[in-house]
């Protein structure tokens, strides 16, 4: 493929989208998009960076080499849902070996998913400097170690520690594998590609217990870690292969560590002419002085002293720069908020950044800063909150009232798993249609938020899905009515989630690794409280009580949705306006 800067790079504008109300029926469904289109000028343009031009454009790969991408992707995310729960069937015989209590292995199945929800948030921020590719090698690295020094602990200390390494290691490639697929992926195909991606770490949810429950049974509890490090190994092998898809061209995040090296460079320049000038100024001084005699002198020198304070006070003011001045240090200047393409080039090449500019927290913050943001992660992460609850809680369930081993009980959570990950390729795919069909409809022109009216109809199913699977545990039906339930509550909570995590990436262009980092920090810390409190509220209101309270809260984060449908447009402009500001206002 022809490289497409062999020329400065043309500025990707598209014209700001503007929807026409239609006065069929079947278009009132857009009459949300209208109202936040009718505030803004149709002949304002604005800038695109996912568009910029780039040297082996990732968007214009072959569909082989796409697939690729997807696959290896997709198999190395599954260590992130086989690492929870792979060894969860021998956690008696952990007890017995480490001479441990059930507490201390549930504070290391906690850990664990708190550490692997917070730690993308530094991968990604690394990700945006170095690229793709030496992060998945060094965090897989990591997870290997882990696994393999976890498999030989011979305390639980030592266990709980390695599972952190372990959780760290294998937490990057949630954060950044969607990111990736981002940058090789169109906007109008992402839902499916998001919704298979994401099919892959169910896999390991699903499996993952019935894995775990062969080999604790064939081998001991052991080999699950041994199992882990070996397939973490081959991804690393794999990955070796893998081409990176990071631009830093498209990168706002690397851009913004660029214009800050480049203002951090322009103040030193100009420290460095204030103190040359000041240096000029005092020697022309005392080049015109006439020469005093020693009498003259003292006092002089008395005089001097006694202004000591005032003159290093003086001294402390920054003079303004003369013309003059401010032209010898235009090269070094900062450009504004969005520069032309032929000067953010010439940053790119001037500047190369390394760890030291890594800065984690300030594009978390500009994430964080929009109201869209924060209802879409917080809906995500009830959602994946109760995802985890109703695996770990069925567990018990079917341990305590039915009398299952660890075999059986995998082998039931087995029909979660399959509806999740039918939910997760469906839902993605019915996501881009109802995306393209509304953009078609608009002239080609198209919000995020589109997409997130194909939640719409699985939102009536989830609730009623989540309590009948409470109750017919608590009625201790036939387990074939748990089985049914569990891949309705699967199928329905997952179509929801791969559009909600397909939007995460759409609406934050150029910031998708921190938007879904983010992402993996909501769905830790409420993955981190569901399990905390699963087992407490299970024991005092049954299940019948607690997955009541559950479909409460799904409703919130159905509500949480349609808002953000409703007025996310809106919020996006706004956020954008504000940064546009303060980013000309430096």
């Amino acid at each position: 493929m022809t490289p497409a800067t062999t020329q400065a790079p043309s500025l990707a504008v598209t014209p700001t989208p503007t929807i026409h109300a239609h006065a069929d029926a079947h278009d009132v469904e857009k009459g949300a998009f209208d109202a936040q289109a009718d505030h803004r000028q149709a002949s304002q343009p604005k800038f695109d960076i996912e568009h910029v031009a780039v040297e082996n454009d990732p968007r214009e790969w072959s569909r082989r080499k796409k697939l690729f991408v997807l696959i290896l992707v997709s198999a190395a995310s599954t260590i992130a849902g086989l690492g929870g729960n792979i060894y969860n069937p021998g956690i008696a015989e952990v007890e017995r070996d480490l001479h441990t209590s059930s507490g201390s292995i549930s504070l290391s199945l906690s850990i664990f998913i708190l550490i692997q929800g917070g730690f993308p948030i530094i991968w990604s921020a690394v990700s945006e400097i170095v690229g793709r590719k030496k992060v998945y090698l060094v965090s897989m690295a990591i997870c290997m170690v882990g696994c393999i020094v976890a498999g030989t602990a011979k305390s639980i200390s030592v266990l709980i520690g390695m599972r952190c390494l372990q959780g760290a290691g294998g937490a990057a490639v949630i954060s950044i594998g969607a990111a990736t697929l981002a940058d090789i992926y169109e906007p109008h195909e992402r839902g499916t590609m998001m919704g298979i991606y994401y099919c892959a770490p169910l896999i390991g949810v699903s499996l993952g217990p019935l894995l775990g429950g062969a080999l604790t049974q064939g081998l001991s509890w052991r080999a699950t870690f041994y199992f882990l490090a070996i397939f973490t190994g081959l991804c690393v092998l794999a990955f070796l292969a893998f081409e990176d898809t990071f631009r830093r061209e498209r990168s706002m995040v690397y851009n913004a560590a660029v214009r800050r090296r480049r203002r951090d460079a322009a103040r030193r320049a100009l420290r460095e002419l204030e103190r040359e000038k000041r240096a000029r100024e005092e020697a022309t001084i005392v080049e015109g002085l006439p020469e005093k005699s020693a009498a003259d002198e003292k006092p002089r020198v008395d005089e001097e002293r006694k202004g000591d304070d005032k003159k290093d006070e003086r001294e402390e003011v920054p003079r303004a720069p003369s013309p003059a001045d401010s032209q010898a240090i235009v090269e070094v200047m900062p450009t504004a908020a969005t520069p032309s393409p032929a000067r953010a080039q010439a940053e790119l090449r001037e500047v190369r950044l390394s760890l030291r500019d890594v800065n984690p927290i300030r594009p978390m913050l500009l994430v964080l800063w929009r109201l869209n943001n924060v209802a879409i992660l917080s809906a995500s992460g009830l959602i994946y909150g109760f995802s985890y609850c109703i695996a770990y809680t069925c567990a018990r369930t079917l341990g305590d009232k039915y009398g299952y081993d660890a075999l059986k009980i995998g082998l039931v959570l087995l029909s979660y798993g399959v509806g999740s990950m039918l939910g997760s390729i469906l839902g993605g795919r019915w996501s881009d249609r109802v995306y393209n069909k509304l953009k078609a409809k608009s002239g080609g022109s198209s919000q995020p938020e589109m997409r997130l009216l194909s939640t719409r109809v699985f939102m009536l199913f989830v609730p009623p899905a989540v309590l009948g699977y409470g109750w017919v545990c608590e009625e201790h039906v036939n387990v074939s009515a748990i089985c049914v339930m569990l891949f309705l509550a699967g199928f329905f909570s997952i179509s929801i989630y791969s559009s909600t995590l397909a939007y995460i990436v759409d609406a934050n262009a150029g910031r998708s690794s921190s938007a879904v980092a983010l992402n993996s920090c909501f769905r830790g810390t409420l993955g981190f409280v569901a399990a905390e409190i699963a087992v407490p509220l299970q024991n005092s209101i049954g299940d019948g009580g607690l997955y009541s309270l559950w479909a409460g809260w799904l409703c919130i984060a159905e509500l949480l949705i349609l808002l953000v449908w409703w007025r996310g447009g809106r919020w996006r402009e706004w956020g954008e306006q504000r940064e546009e500001r303060k980013a000309e206002g430096r």
